[in-house]
């Protein structure tokens, strides 16, 4: 029988250690070990894979050839096993189908179809891997995930304390001498500084509770504390109290009161688990859905969910102490896994100069809260914890994305220099952010910002930016815990209208679906292997109309009187459009008969995402009133190239030629049937990128909002009649290094790019 039930879960944990309490070599006890999960899982093979000298080796194995124990190895990354090590989570109904399986014809492995797996993860680090297979094809439920999960949790504690696998990643060798470290420059700036950790790491000692319910009081009483936090927090800071984003707080609050998240720890609890291990599972299926999101949005706010674990955790462990809360005494260089929002604002920004994170990404909101409060901040510096020391100095480039551990005094004496000129460079962006984006030969460049939280367009004129060209409205369906009813939907589409003023507001229509599953709405969670190219966005939204017309109702009540803008994500093709204008358009008529107010006009455009749609440019551009192109999503289609994988995250680039001519191709299309198009993406913020899409002709850009100074100070050095001519010379016989040949140009015609 299937697992079912958290009782089951409490069996395998009890069994686990009756066998690891009695005498007896640990390969003996791996081998009871996995006869005992099969048969509490009803699974015809069980495996455990463990990792020595940097190869995972099958250890043990109920169901696979006894032959392959200690012979079968595959290293990290590699088919299906060692893709599960590096963190991820698997559940195939056919595991041949997957293009990461790696036959290993030793094991006999052929005859079996289906194949779950989940990471055995020691401090953060995969130290082997728990699969389960079956002859059927099927999807494993998540009930017997979550048991897998929490199996593997308790196995780790009792692996490691047998000594049977390499200790924890140690990372880069630290040495006497200067280290430089590249990662993602997230917040520009420079900054010097004194290592400090944000926090010690708590380590889960025990993992199996002696008393169900003195760990579920205990994890309640550690919510309650952590939620007066966070209001604390919310009430007091003056982070608020000068209107900088106040938003980002109350959506964090908004987490730490998810039923959802509570509820999940408890059923952990129920499996069996201490409330420390309880939060840690939870947290470890987090993080594996983070790495299969493709969403940014989405991956950030469980980010904010991973923050808030971690405070829970420290809570319940009585480990609360951060930096923060020790004080800073130096000017201080702050190392962490991840941030929060919430805990940046804990520290004293007189001494803090800058933020190093292992990962961290542009669309966070602890990123937004560093922008707003200039925190130099560089993210994917792998393993930076383990490379330095407490106390140690670092030299930090925001601008370049590069940090210097230990630096030499010539080393230091050269960064002082480029310190004094950056914040020189800086002070003379932000001058150019007022002035209109004007090019020296007179063509005016439209910049406008992206957004998905209200308080962004409440700081449009500090921006500088013409309003916002992408309002992502999904946001408010991903960190509710209940689909948003269409009054709730109006209230925040109404406050950005105001905020906006007079600037222009585009509002998308709901982008979920795929990777951005939403746990209320049933049928969201098929395991496709490419939820980018799958059920999502308006394939989502026509087929869920009643979805459609509430976001619809309340776009219109909410720009009554004004003129509203609304375009549609990941058409594919024209009578998508036609039909998602149309179901507007029948609640337009609603609102007119209801004699309720209605917008002055609407405009309606389209979202060009997808390669097929340019195809389609001749019966399409007479149906829309503007096109926005979407950069991110339409690299990845073009090329067959998924933008969350690291493999390929560099190997496209932007400023290929293919990207440019395809690009030119619809902006001329436009051009020639007078219709608008806006560049929306991270390739339009990029000084470089935006000098050559206007040399293709693009006039309107929607970037994030820190790349509106530095936009602007190209547009305003750059002459675009000489760009384009040197863009059709280019586009015409493609040198092969197109990004230099540009920047090159870009040089000797003193445009400013960086």
């Amino acid at each position: 029988m299937p697992l079912s039930a958290s009782s089951s879960a409490r069996e395998i944990l009890t069994g686990l250690h009756d066998i690891m309490a009695k005498r007896g070599s640990a390969q003996s006890k791996l081998d009871r070990v996995v006869d005992l999960i099969a048969a509490a899982m009803g699974s015809e093979v069980c495996s455990i894979y463990l990792l020595r000298d940097n190869v995972l080796e099958l250890f043990a194995t109920h169901g696979l050839r006894k032959e392959a124990v200690h012979v079968t190895k595959l290293r990290m990354g590699e088919g299906l096993v060692g893709t599960i090590a590096e963190g991820r989570i698997l559940n195939l109904a056919e595991a041949a189908d997957h293009p990461a399986f790696a036959y290993r014809p030793e094991t006999g492995e052929e005859r079996f179809h289906s194949f779950a797996g989940v990471p055995i993860v020691r401090l953060e680090s995969a130290i082997g891997v728990l699969a389960v297979q079956h002859a059927e094809p099927r999807i494993y439920q998540n009930v017997e995930i979550e048991a897998l999960q929490t199996v593997a949790m308790v196995l780790s504690e009792l692996i490691a304390g047998a000594r049977l696998v390499d200790g924890a990643r140690r990372g880069r060798l630290r040495s006497a001498g200067p280290l430089r470290i590249s990662g993602l420059k997230l917040v520009a700036g420079m900054a010097k500084g004194q290592a400090v950790f944000h926090e010690q790491r708590v380590i889960v000692e025990h993992t199996v509770a002696d008393d169900v319910e003195a760990e579920r009081t205990r994890v309640y009483g550690a919510f309650r504390k952590m939620r007066e936090q966070i209001d604390n927090m919310a009430r007091e800071t003056e982070f608020g109290s000068i209107g900088e984003h106040q938003e980002i707080l109350e959506t964090y609050r908004m987490f730490a009161y998810d039923e959802g998240w509570s509820r999940r720890i408890n059923e952990a609890i129920d499996s069996g688990l201490t409330a420390e291990a309880a939060i840690e599972r939870v947290q470890q299926r987090t993080r594996a859905r983070m790495q299969d999101i493709d969403d940014p949005l989405l991956s950030e706010r469980m980010h904010d969910l991973e923050d808030l674990s971690n405070r829970l955790l420290r809570i319940v462990s009585g480990r609360m102490g951060t930096a923060a809360q020790v004080g800073l005494a130096h000017d201080t260089v702050l190392i962490a896994r991840n941030l929060g929002p919430a805990e940046l604002l804990e520290y004293d920004r007189r001494r803090l100069k800058a933020v190093l994170l292992e990962e961290g990404s542009l669309t966070s909101h602890m990123t937004i809260v560093a922008r707003a409060i200039s925190v130099p901040v560089i993210g994917r510096l792998h393993d930076i914890r383990h490379s330095v020391e407490e106390g140690e100095t670092i030299l930090v480039d925001g601008d370049a994305g590069s940090v210097m551990i230990r630096p030499n005094r010539a080393l230091v004496s050269g960064f002082e220099q480029r310190l004094a000129m950056s914040h020189k460079r800086r002070a003379q962006i932000e001058q150019l952010r007022p002035l209109p984006a004007i090019t020296t030969d007179g063509l005016k460049v439209s910049v406008m910002i992206n957004a998905g939280l209200a308080e962004d367009a409440s700081h449009l004129d500090l921006s500088g930016a013409d309003g916002i060209g992408l309002f992502r409205t999904e946001f408010q369906f991903l960190v509710s815990a209940t689909l948003p009813g269409r009054e709730r939907q109006q209230r925040l589409y109404s406050k950005v209208i105001a905020q906006a003023g007079d600037k222009p507001v585009v509002f998308r229509t709901v982008d979920i679906g795929g990777d951005k599953a939403l746990p209320y709405l049933a049928d969201m969670h098929d395991e496709a292997e490419n939820p980018a190219m799958g059920w999502r966005a308006l394939r989502l939204s026509l087929e869920r109309s009643t979805l459609m017309k509430a976001q619809a109702r309340a776009l219109i009540d909410a720009s009554a009187g004004r003129v509203l803008k609304v375009m549609f994500p990941m058409v594919c093709e024209p009578w998508e459009f036609e039909e998602a204008k149309a179901l507007f358009e029948e609640q337009v008529e609603w609102t007119r008969k209801a004699k309720r107010g209605l917008p002055k006009k609407i405009e309606y455009g389209a979202m060009l995402e997808v390669p097929s749609l340019a195809e389609m440019l001749d019966i399409l551009l007479p149906m829309v009133d503007f096109l926005s192109i979407g950069t991110n999503d339409l690299t990845q289609f073009l090329f067959a190239a998924d933008r969350a994988d690291p493999r390929l995250a560099q190997r496209y680039d932007w400023l290929s030629p293919a990207i440019l001519r395809f690009l030119k191709r619809v902006l001329d299309a436009a051009r020639a049937a007078d219709v608008p198009v806006r560049i929306c993406g991270e390739m339009a913020g990029r000084p470089l990128e935006a000098m050559a899409l206007i040399g293709i002709g693009a006039e309107n850009f929607s970037i994030t909002p820190a790349g509106v100074g530095p936009v602007k100070a190209m547009v305003r050095s750059l002459d675009a009649g000489a760009a384009r001519k040197r863009l059709d010379k280019l586009l015409a016989k493609p040198p092969r290094e197109m990004r230099k040949s540009l920047a090159d140009w870009a040089r000797r015609h003193s445009v400013t790019i960086g």
